[in-house]
């Protein structure tokens, strides 16, 4: 079963798949391709596989990506081999865009996938944007928020909306969704 958290940067996406990870002994992430410069946390091979532009595109050429997008001028993907493998052997909990959503739903056709959307209010998302450890710049910041109102247009292609201003009651949430939806994985 695949699991996509899915909002705009900043809404939370990665710490909530941190928390459930620790939470669920059954819930594993994989790595997503980047050419993004690494950031403090990030653990190359498990957190991110960064690429160069040019590596990106070469996998991209020899279609080992499900699917992929430039955001924030930087390419991100899912690759084939680690999805297929991890959704055989178990849960994986992941974060991908709304674009990246709508291409897996429409390709992935042997794999239970669940759709969970995390909503925040466009004043805490530039709240939260400016506090990040990471310190986008002004320009970063306005491009995340230009992309908020389209990103909020996908919400119908997600299974579930979840409001994320309590991050522990946002977990919960989240860890009986997923409780739920895999019992009935096994049903079908």
């Amino acid at each position: 079963m695949l699991v996509i958290l899915s909002g705009v940067a900043g809404a939370g996406k990665d710490t909530i798949k941190r928390e459930i990870i620790k939470r669920m002994d059954n819930v594993k992430s994989i790595p997503a391709y980047t050419t993004r410069p690494q950031r403090e946390g990030d653990i190359p091979g498990k957190t991110y596989v960064f690429l160069t532009k040019e590596e990106f595109e070469e996998k991209i050429r020899n279609n080992e990506i499900y699917e992929y997008d430039i955001h924030h001028n930087h390419y991100y993907g899912t690759s084939k081999k680690f999805l297929d493998e991890g959704a055989r052997n178990g849960i994986v909990i992941k974060d991908i865009d709304v674009n990246g959503t709508e291409i897996l739903k429409n390709t992935l056709k042997d794999i239970k996938i669940v759709t969970i959307f995390l909503r925040v209010p466009k004043e805490e998302l530039k709240h939260r944007l400016e506090n990040r450890i990471d310190k986008p710049s002004e320009g970063e910041i306005i491009l995340r928020l230009n992309r908020f109102d389209y990103e909020e247009s996908k919400i119908s292609l997600y299974d579930y909306v979840l409001k994320n201003n309590d991050l522990e009651k946002a977990v919960n949430i989240i860890e009986e969704i997923i409780r739920q939806e895999s019992k009935s994985e096994m049903y079908n």
